[in-house]
């Protein structure tokens, strides 16, 4: 195999599992005059709104023919009367490069071993790179201006973000680090990054622990927005479900008006989402001017778009690992292809390959259980 070798395909089993371990975001309320932190809560109660549907799009005979009313079934969350701020804890770990390779599997075994070990070849070059740095250096941005607290952040007056890692604490003004934009880091988020890099390297120790403390400038009873949650036929009337750590809490059960569900929070795939929101390297990216997460396909929900095609996509990169350098822009989209994970297959094959006794189905299973959601 030569430095420039490529693949006319990838194989028909092929996936990369997550190297970046993220846990739901808990939101807690931070009370003056309380040592410990409270669980923030999400309550269930009913409302009577008012229907809000575009005339023209009404199947129904028009405005004058419906109820003005709108009685609903929703979930809020609300901080504690005689909270200061929102507290939002999660934790974060990278996970060794080198396990990021979950299945490659072929009919044609060659092509399987040469992918393999292109895959392998690019790893060893990616960690001993300054693109594996920019990488972890735009993760650490990330983290250091709240993104990932999203509505949360945007109606803040002030944020703090708090990192603790191996006894070391750093601590960032959120609003005061830029969103959609890298270089010209603070020598804290550079600090940052050399855990991420390090854990990407291998390190296990290399872990994070993050609290966003967010000073809304009121007081009293703000509303907070955890993740929503989707469900499934959910019932009539029903309007908005949200994500909870807990189930519902017994004992605070009973209000005639509200019910306690369990407790706020972040999904770990929203918050995993926005730390990756670091890819810049669209050919789009100077008309769009914004960051999109790292998707093969460059799929941005917020635009309704994909951003990239044909050469540009991880599907097509990964075919081609040996020719490209880390440290390009498509380098660093390959690495942070590889921490977001997913299947790349090449698609089915007509015989049935068996790698240890599994079928491709089954390793295809496999590899999307342990990818799960990514979005």
């Amino acid at each position: 195999m030569t430095s420039t070798q490529t693949f006319s395909k990838v194989p028909s089993v092929f996936s990369f599992q997550r190297s970046m371990i993220v846990s739901a975001g808990a939101f807690f309320n931070d009370i003056a005059g309380q040592n410990d932190l409270s669980p923030l809560y999400v309550v269930r109660h009913g409302l009577r709104g008012t229907q809000n549907v575009s005339e023209a799009g009404d199947t129904a005979k028009g405005t004058k023919d419906r109820d003005v009313s709108n009685i609903q079934q929703t979930e809020t969350a609300l901080l504690d009367h005689r909270a200061d701020a929102l507290v939002v804890k999660f934790g974060l770990r990278m996970v060794d490069l080198d396990s990021a390779l979950f299945a490659c599997a072929s009919g044609d075994r060659e092509l399987a071993k040469l992918v393999r070990e292109s895959v392998v070849d690019f790893v060893a070059r990616a960690k001993s790179s300054d693109g594996l740095k920019e990488v972890s250096r735009r993760i650490a941005r990330n983290v250091a201006n709240g993104s990932f607290l999203w509505r949360n952040r945007v109606l803040a007056k002030s944020v703090s973000i708090t990192t603790i890692f191996n006894g070391n604490t750093l601590t960032f003004n959120a609003l005061g680090i830029p969103l959609s934009s890298f270089g010209d880091y603070s020598a804290d988020e550079i600090t940052l990054s050399e855990i991420i890099a390090d854990g990407l390297r291998g390190n296990r120790d290399a872990a994070i622990e993050v609290m966003a403390r967010v000073d809304f400038g009121v007081k009293g009873a703000v509303e907070v927005y955890p993740s929503q949650a989707y469900v499934e036929n959910k019932p009539k009337g029903f309007a908005r479900p949200l994500y909870k750590l807990t189930a519902e809490v017994p004992h605070a059960n009973g209000i005639d008006h509200q019910t306690v569900m369990g407790q706020a929070a972040l999904r770990d795939q929203k918050i995993s989402n926005r730390l990756r929101t670091i890819d810049t390297w669209y050919d789009a990216f100077d008309i769009v001017g914004k960051p999109l997460p790292v998707e093969p396909n460059g799929a941005s929900i917020d635009l309704m778009s994909f951003f990239r095609s044909g050469k540009s996509t991880a599907f097509s990169m990964l075919s081609r690992l040996n020719q490209i350098d880390p440290s390009s822009p498509e380098g660093m989209f390959c690495i942070g292809s590889m921490i977001r994970g997913g299947v790349y297959s090449g698609g089915s094959e007509k015989a049935e390959v068996k790698a240890n006794a599994k079928t491709e189905s089954t390793m295809d299973n496999e590899a999307n259980e342990a990818q799960g959601e990514v979005s």
